[in-house]
């Protein structure tokens, strides 16, 4: 496979780390820069910039499509959400698929919300990882629409807090929606938020599940896929 790294001048390991920095964590591209002086790595934001839009999609590629083969997700319950996000005064509609152990499904980004992007949304979905057992939603009735046209209505379950898995998932998302002083695009949204959901995916460890010596095995096993070169 090409080197996705033959003409840069500086290294991968430097270039993962600060592409990791600001996906992973509510940074902005400043605090980057900063954070990386500090190391003795002199550059700019705007190379971050260039490194996260050049690098980030190839690394979630990566690691969604080892995750989809190694079968790091859950059928057996989906919860379903949508996000209410402003792109320039205008309401657009951020559609979430996460499972029962906060792995992050899929992202789809809308102007609308009704039953013809809900049914593509969750084809789209049952496409990379199969039909699930059991479908959480809220009430909108798009979701019912869309899941009788798939035939797995009957599949559907809402309630008051039976989503609460994919209302904290949402979570992330702001905070970096604040950093960044809100989306200009709804391409800059949906590409953010694919990348920031694989890198999550990644390092979503569920720390308070393990004793502390398995946590730091993981933890170290994570960071060292990272860094490997790009499958």
């Amino acid at each position: 496979m090409r080197d996705p790294f033959k003409y840069f001048k500086t290294s991968p390991e430097i270039i993962r780390l600060a592409v990791m920095m600001y996906i992973r964590f509510p940074l902005s591209l400043r605090n980057v820069e900063d954070l990386l002086h500090e190391r003795g790595i002199d550059i700019t934001y705007e190379t971050v910039r260039f490194w996260w839009n050049r690098f980030g999609p190839m690394f979630a590629k990566s690691i969604r499509n080892r995750r989809v083969r190694e079968g790091h997700y859950s059928n057996w319950a989906w919860h379903l959400d949508e996000v209410f996000v402003r792109i320039n005064g205008e309401l657009h509609y951020l559609w979430r698929a996460v499972d029962h152990e906060g792995e992050v499904l899929e992202a789809y980004v809308t102007k609308t919300r009704n039953r013809k992007v809900a049914l593509k949304f969750l084809r789209k979905a049952i496409k990379r990882y199969g039909a699930p057992d059991r479908v959480v939603t809220d009430k909108l009735p798009s979701y019912k629409a869309a899941l009788r046209d798939l035939g797995i209505a009957s599949r559907r379950e809402t309630g008051r807090w039976l989503n609460n898995r994919a209302e904290n998932s949402h979570r992330p998302l702001r905070r970096r929606e604040k950093i960044m002083n809100r989306f200009r695009s709804m391409r800059s949204l949906q590409k953010f938020s694919v990348v920031q959901s694989s890198v999550h995916n990644h390092f979503n460890l569920e720390r308070h599940l393990y004793r502390r010596s398995d946590f730091k095995e993981n933890r170290t096993q994570a960071l060292a896929e990272w860094r490997q070169p790009v499958a």
